[in-house]
Order: structure tokens, then sequence, then C-alpha cells
């Protein structure tokens, strides 16, 4: 029966994570898997996620199945987080998924379910898994340049181009904020003149909401997201809780769509719990327990934000030192999220691990927050061997 698969190639980043594990020098830099890192290198337990074990661990009476909706009360409890404080409740199915991949699969389903073969538009460079998940739900990709990254900005004519190429009722692929991999995001005039194109030319977007929080705080993060819905008469967007909260192996994410139509909307949110059940039939509960019991609590609520206030802090302040380390890198200081993405070779990246230590995925995408401030001259010292930057112009 499965003669006929072939080999399917290694997960790259699973791979850098043994080399660097394996690596015996004394001194390496892992900018590798898009993880938080503290100042000793851990991605913690954040201390709100463990009080509301300790009350989960006290409290929590049965393990029974939840149904194909997961923890509703989880899903309800984002959504101010999400939409607003005055947002309608009314115009909102939402659904629990395993992590922001689980939601941007089963949105990808359902729109499949809608219109089979729809058209997905996809800013390049994008996180490696969002064209796979689209396409194996037999979707069709178009893709176009989204950052010139030689550049370091945004080619905003490709994608004023790609909304009036795309069809009404093509999908269009967006990052709410702190862009994978590039950290590159639109601004609030450029966000306006997508938002009056998608209504123009009737396209329906999908927003993939994965850091909120690590950019410039929860608000602000969120105001490209809303401005959007806004606009628009339905969208969907897929939120993980993976970064935000510390629960990457809980998988805690939430799937959401957004109609003014309460009709279409109730046939929608049925469609989803059918196709959630034939997926995984019930999504994980552990995680998104977690997430409920700390939203429900207005003193746990606190401890989670100025948390992540301070994770947030600690991620651009990595950006700011390897921005001050070399001219050439100042543009990282005005990026947000974990990620920035350098124009280099594959050469150059293997380079980087097997000469200097420093270990980055092969497309020149570094997690700023696997480095500390100390290193960020370490870093440019290797970049500018390898002529990644000016030797001349280093601190």
């Amino acid at each position: 029966m499965f003669e006929k698969l072939t080999a399917q190639p290694a997960d790259s980043l699973l791979a850098l994570i043994k080399a660097f594990q394996a690596d015996p020098r004394g001194y390496k830099v892992d900018l590798g898997v898009g993880v938080y890192r503290d100042e000793q290198g851990r991605t913690p337990v954040m201390r709100a996620v463990k009080l509301a074990e300790k009350q989960l661990l006290e409290t929590q009476d049965s393990k029974r199945y939840l149904g194909p909706e997961g923890d509703l009360n989880f899903v309800n409890l984002l959504k101010p987080i999400i939409f607003g404080a005055t947002h309608d409740a009314g115009n909102v199915a939402g659904i629990q998924t395993p992590g922001g991949s689980g939601a941007l699969r089963l949105g990808a389903e359902l729109i499949a379910s809608a219109t089979p073969g729809a058209k997905v538009w996809l800013g390049t460079p994008s996180w490696p898994n969002h064209a796979p998940i689209f396409e194996s739900a037999r979707l069709t990709v178009k893709d176009y340049r989204f950052v010139d990254l030689a550049k370091q900005q945004i080619d905003f004519d490709r994608v004023l181009e790609a909304l009036d190429a795309a069809q009404a009722g093509d999908v269009i692929l967006l990052h709410g904020c702190c862009h994978n991999p590039t950290g590159i995001d639109f601004d609030i005039d450029q966000w306006k003149q997508i938002a009056a194109k998608l209504v123009e030319r009737k396209l329906l977007p999908f927003i993939d909401l994965a850091y909120q929080g690590l950019g410039d705080g929860l608000e602000a993060d969120a105001e490209p997201t809303r401005l959007i819905l806004e606009a628009v008469e339905e969208a969907l967007v897929a939120y993980s809780c993976d970064k935000n909260f510390g629960l990457y192996r809980e998988r805690v994410g939430a799937l959401y769509l957004v109609s003014r139509n309460a009709d279409q909307l109730k046939i929608a949110d049925g469609n989803m719990a059918s196709l959630a059940r034939v997926n995984w039939s019930m999504p994980p509960d552990h995680g998104a327990a977690i997430v409920r019991v700390i939203l429900e609590s207005a003193e746990l609520t606190e401890i989670w934000k100025q948390e992540l206030v301070e994770m947030c802090a600690r991620v651009n302040g990595n950006r700011a030192a390897l921005a001050a380390a070399h001219p050439e890198l100042s543009f990282i200081a005005n990026q947000r999220g974990l990620f920035s993405n350098l124009a280099m070779s594959k050469d150059t990246a293997v380079a980087l691990r097997h000469k200097h230590g420093i270990y980055m995925a092969d497309s020149g995408r570094m997690n700023l927050a696997g480095m500390q401030p100390s290193d960020a001259g370490a870093i440019v010292k290797a970049l500018s061997a390898e002529g990644t930057l000016s030797t001349r112009s280093a601190a």
C-alpha cells in the first residue's frame, strides 16, 4: 500500500536543535527555533500559568469530553483581548483548536468546504508552514513578494498589485502583528489601504494573529486586526496562545469567524464544529483551561499582562542592542516580534554555524529572543567575517 510514498526531507529546524545541542564549544548562540527565551536561555513556565495550574490541580473534578468546540469559556474570554472590550459578540463565532496551526488548518478546511479550490494569496517570505497547510486543504496558493530582504522593507507596490489581481472571493493571508519571519509589519496607513482594497475587491482576509503582546503590547498589536474587521463584511482570525502564554507544547489556539450576516455566521459555526470533529474530534483541554483560569481571575490576568510586558521589553531590548552594534543592522530596532530575516545564502548560514557557533535558520531568519545583549558583538563579528556586513563600519 505504501510503496508509492516518497521520502520527505527532514525538518530543518529540528536538525538545527540537535546540531546546537551537539556543539561542544563553550560559546555558541541559538537564534534558531522560534520560542521565547529569558536571560538564562530558558523558555520558562510563566508565573500566572503556574498559579493557574495549581488552581486546576486543586479544583478540577473531571476529565470528561468537552465536545468538538472545546472550552467555549476560553474562546469567549479571549474575544475582548483580540477584538476589543466593545466588540459585538454577536458578530463573532469561535472554536478552540490545537494551537494556531490547528486554527489555520480548520480555517483552510472551512474555506475549501465553501469554495473548493479557492485561491489564497500569500506574501513571501512567510512562515514556511503557511503554504503547505492551505495546499493540504486543496486550496490554490498564489504567492507574491511582500518584503525586499536586501532593503529590509515592505514592497508595498507588489502588495497592492496582488490585491488588485485577486478576484472576488479570494482569500488574503495577513500577519496581524510581529511578522514571521521578517519582523516587518505594515504601518497604519498601509493597513488602511489594505482594508480599502479588501472591501473594494470583495476579498476575504484570513488574519494569523500568533504573537499578540510581543510587539508593542496587547492593545497596539491588536489594532491592525481591529481596523480590518471594522471595514470588511467577514473575516477569519487564527489565534495562538502558545507564545504569549508560553504554552508551546500544550497547543492552545482558537479560530474565529467574523460576519455581519447572522444566519451565515450560525451555519458557518456549525460547519467549523463538524470539520473539527473529523479532524481531531476534541481539542486538548489542559492549555485552554489554564488560559481560561487566568482570564477568569483579575489577579492572574494582571500577573500575566505584566509578565508579557517584561517579555516584550526583553525582545525589544535585544533588538536595540543588535541594531546599535552595527549601522547596517539599524533596521532591526524598528521591527517587532521574535524574528528578523537577513538576506543571506544557505551557505552563509552554514558557515556561521560551523565557524562561529552562531545558529540560525538556513533562510537567514533569526530568533532575537535567543540572544543576550552581550552577544551582539559576537554576532556582528561573525556576520562581518562571512561578508553579510561591512567590516569597516562594525562597532
